[in-house]
């Protein structure tokens, strides 16, 4: 449902992005990790179309966001790392200016439900303005589940959250999976990566050095089992000195 094609991204002398390919199929779970300044935030924005590519595709449920914005954005819900509510709009509005935009209103039969797993129904009248950061970021994740799209992508979502906050997001994103959508989450939280995700692709300085199961990367490392994907992930990404 999310297709990366050979992915390059520069900012002026600085390649970001460098030939990346990837895939998130149906009913899954895809974490993208790497250190800061692997390109993981810089890949999502180009998938969010928030960034234009230098060179390569992205495809969204066939879709290609450059050849066919408007139904490739459809089939998307992107979070960002930093949300930026309206600050005039209260968080019930902004899940109906949501559903509005994707015509989508009768999702907002839902909206309670969304709101309240995430301890935001009794906030519903509150502007954004006077949200806190982790109010901001469920909030962030409630628009995104009202619009019913096929693919997620989620930059560091659970910065911000209370433990609560963390293990209903959890739960909402593995009961997607479970109705066949596809999700692409960015984050550092490897242990929470380990147990949430079907697969893990790993950057380093923008370029795709390992993607697989854990299991998978364990035996690539010729690991044992009890190894975890943050010794095995500081092992792909060592800094050898001279390299």
């Amino acid at each position: 449902m999310l297709q990366v094609l050979n992915l390059s991204k520069r900012f002026g002398g600085m390649l970001a992005v460098d030939d990346l390919s990837f895939t998130v199929n149906a009913g899954e779970i895809v974490g993208l990790l790497g250190p800061n300044g692997a390109g993981k935030t810089t890949t999502i924005r180009c998938v969010a179309s928030l960034l234009q590519p230098t060179s390569g595709n992205i495809l969204l449920n066939g879709h290609d966001v450059s050849d066919d914005p408007v139904a490739a954005k459809r089939a998307l819900a992107f979070v960002p790392e930093v949300p930026n509510p309206y600050e005039m709009l209260t968080v019930m509005e902004h899940l109906r200016f949501v559903a509005a935009a994707y015509g989508m209103e009768e999702e907002l039969v839902h909206a309670e439900e969304i709101l309240t797993r995430l301890d935001l129904w009794e906030k519903k009248n509150d502007l954004g303005a006077s949200l806190s950061k982790g109010m901001r970021q469920k909030l962030a994740c409630a628009c995104a589940f009202i619009h019913r799209a096929q693919v997620f992508c989620f930059d560091e979502p659970l910065i911000g959250l209370d433990p609560k906050g963390m293990r209903e997001l959890k739960g909402m994103m593995m009961e997607r999976r479970a109705q066949g959508n596809a999700m692409l989450v960015s984050t550092h939280m490897l242990d929470t990566a380990e147990r949430l995700c079907d697969r893990v692709v790993i950057l380093k300085r923008g370029k795709l050095i390992a993607e697989g199961t854990v299991a998978e990367l364990k035996e690539r490392l010729q690991s044992s089992s009890d190894v975890s994907l943050e010794d095995m992930f500081l092992e792909l990404t060592e800094e050898i000195p001279g390299s």
